[in-house]
């Protein structure tokens, strides 16, 4: 399917991960619909990403930003709207699930919002004129841990509860100049980050099997190139009527019930 995105300049937050992280996922499926993908990260792989682009025939950009550092993300859409001139739409993917629980530091607790929510509200603000121009869209990348609690993560849940908020408020907010705002939900996705967190348990493999076989759509986890194609179409014209939605991707694992688990 023609998704409609070739030469649409994307902008993806927190996209420089480990090959296959969730972003990097996103931004590689954005080059195959001929878009132009935006990179905004701190770690410099992204340069590298944009450089395997470009090899490619595919215009990119990377732009090295600390994105818990709203004057930073200031700095960064200037130099988007510099180079481009414009946003057609803009994934907010950036999230660390870092375990600032109630034990933490207040100092831990404001960065983990800073990072995982601040960060969506500067980058909105600040690609806003640019999204105005051409009736872009927001798509905010969310996750379970703010629907149905983890323990021990109340920043990385709290910022994630916040983001659901801003994305139905945006989505009131913005219908007048017709842009869309909506929200993918993420829950067990099978990512470098959850393979290297399984790795440090003792029990990893048991509790990896136990994860498992909670999801009740074929019994596995969502693949980020899953998510990926979601949030393609999301912030494609296929979906020009949605916004304001919590788009779950994850197999039936948080609203289904449970007695499709049973043996």
């Amino acid at each position: 399917m023609d998704l409609g995105l070739k030469d649409k300049v994307v902008v993806v937050t927190g996209a420089a991960g480990i090959k296959g992280s969730i972003g990097e996922t996103i931004v590689q499926h954005l080059a195959n619909e001929g878009a132009t993908p935006v990179i905004v990260d701190r770690n410099n792989r992204g340069q590298a990403y944009v450089e395997e682009l470009q090899q490619r025939g595919i215009d990119s950009m990377f732009v090295q930003t600390d994105l818990s550092d709203h004057k930073q993300i200031e700095v960064a859409v200037k130099r988007i709207e510099e180079k481009y001139g414009r946003v057609d739409a803009l994934i907010n993917n950036v999230g660390v699930n870092d375990g600032a629980g109630l034990d933490a530091s207040m100092d831990d607790f404001m960065y983990s919002l800073k990072l995982n929510m601040v960060s969506f509200f500067a980058m909105t603000k600040y690609c806003l004129p640019m999204l105005k121009k051409t009736k872009g869209n927001i798509l905010n990348i969310g996750s379970k841990v703010a629907l149905t609690g983890q323990g021990g993560t109340s920043g990385y849940a709290a910022a994630k509860g916040g983001v659901f908020g801003l994305t139905r408020e945006w989505a009131v907010d913005l219908i007048k100049y017709g842009i869309r705002s909506n929200a993918i939900v993420i829950a067990e996705s099978w990512t470098p980050a959850y393979d290297a967190w399984i790795k440090t348990l003792e029990n990893g493999e048991e509790k990896l099997k136990s994860i498992v076989k909670k999801i009740p759509l074929e019994n596995r986890m969502t693949t980020p190139s899953e998510i990926a194609d979601q949030c393609l179409f999301t912030i494609s014209e296929k979906s020009s009527h949605t916004t304001g939605q919590f788009i779950t991707v994850d197999g039936g694992y948080v609203h289904l019930d449970r007695s499709l688990l049973t043996e």
